[in-house]
């Protein structure tokens, strides 16, 4: 998907959506030995927040709240989200219930 807007503050999710960034794998271990393009290609499982949506209705018509905020650390399943490219940045829009767990450091 290409974003046609300057700024992923542009972008405020609907519903129980979240907007996250992964974190980039590291291309050198601490050792200062660099590691190799097949090491680093499957998505971190960590993210973090970057917008949430108000929440979705419930059966009984009463909007449930997100279970995470702006700044929080997530984990995420291996693959899914929708992926959203702003320049040179990829973000990855999930449904709250996609969210695996939260990260309390």
């Amino acid at each position: 998907m290409s974003a046609t807007f300057k700024s992923i503050r542009a972008l405020q999710p609907l519903l129980d959506r979240v907007l996250v960034q992964r974190f980039k794998a590291e291309t050198k271990t601490a050792s200062g030995l660099f590691l190799p393009s097949s090491a680093t290609q499957s998505p971190l499982p960590e993210a973090t927040v970057i917008a949430v949506g108000p929440g979705a209705p419930n059966k009984d018509g009463v909007v449930v709240p997100v279970s995470v905020k702006e700044g929080d650390r997530v984990l995420l399943p291996g693959w899914g989200g929708s992926p959203i490219k702003v320049g040179e940045e990829e973000y990855h829009l999930f449904k709250d219930s996609e969210i695996l767990a939260k990260i309390n450091e």
